[in-house]
């Protein structure tokens, strides 16, 4: 997830015009790729069961819609060939699905993505 996060704020980067001499503050030329990571512990230890959330958010290009419910396929990439094998979030979602905890993913395209982690204690 974070090759992912570090990936699409990369690109957006790239894609970004190249900022005109001499201007500063416009709105358009003013991206700063952000990527944050962060956890937490949900609910008291005996409420929720103590479960631990990890985030990973970005500010980058976002998910489209037309391949949202193929992003946790094995294989499945948007990268060009030879950058991305397609395996990162499939496997990433089958080790979390084992333990027991969920990975969720909310994105609006052209703003970031998010990807929530929640994993039982044990």
């Amino acid at each position: 997830m974070n090759n992912n996060a570090f990936y699409s704020v990369d690109e957006k980067k790239k894609s970004m015009p190249p900022s005109p001499k001499g201007e500063e503050g416009a709105a358009s030329f003013d991206y700063e790729p952000v990527v944050t990571v962060t956890t937490k512990r949900l609910g008291p230890p005996f409420g929720d069961r103590g479960k631990i959330e990890i985030r990973v958010e970005d500010n980058g290009n976002g998910i489209p819609q037309n391949v949202l419910d193929k992003i946790f396929q094995p294989f499945f990439t948007t990268k060009p060939t030879g950058q991305g094998t397609g395996l990162g979030l499939s496997l990433s979602y089958d080790i979390v699905r084992a333990h027991g905890g969920e990975l969720k993913v909310e994105t609006k395209e052209g703003k970031g993505s998010e990807f929530s982690i929640q994993l039982p204690p044990n």
